[in-house]
């Protein structure tokens, strides 16, 4: 299915195409809380500070069929900047057939680019696929770690203010 695919860097003229694909992607892992309107603006706060990180989309035939947001953190404990995949969502019918692999080599080698030692991501402990998926291309459980996190008041509705 994912013949006539191309990969591209998202703009913020994406924004609508990119909310769908969210949506999609926040139903398919079962994360709550998705509002159409807080996710458009933190996209356009995203869009504003290239720094923050590098967006691409999948298209087939210029429809919206994927997705990979990544975010740039700094870190001692890794020499430098490192690269943090945030989101990665292929629609379902996308999946396997190597463009998943496409979009990981893509974002792979811009942030070998941007001069980033590491990179890390989020897994469900259901997503059994996912992880099967990045374990094939060398990433692996950070043994002895786990990921703590805390919503800081007002949460990223505050952030897409900017």
């Amino acid at each position: 299915m994912s013949a006539n695919v191309n990969i591209r860097p998202a703009s913020a003229a994406d924004i609508a195409h990119l909310v769908d694909l969210v949506r999609e992607y926040w139903t398919f892992e079962g994360i709550d809380g998705f509002h159409q309107a807080r996710t458009r603006a933190c996209l356009r706060f995203f869009f504003k500070k290239p720094a923050l990180g590098c967006l691409w989309l999948a298209e087939q035939e210029s429809t919206p069929v994927g997705y990979l947001l990544a975010c740039y953190v700094f870190s001692l404990e890794h020499g430098g900047l490192t690269a943090e995949i945030d989101e990665f969502f292929l629609l379902p019918e996308h999946r396997g057939a190597g463009l998943g692999r496409r979009l990981l080599e893509t974002a792979e080698k811009a942030f070998v680019g941007a001069g980033c030692t590491n990179v890390a991501l989020q897994l469900s402990h259901a997503n059994d696929p996912g992880r099967a998926f990045y374990t094939h291309f060398g990433y692996h459980a950070r043994e002895g770690y786990d990921l703590l996190d805390k919503m800081l008041a007002p949460h990223a509705a505050g952030h897409a203010r900017h």
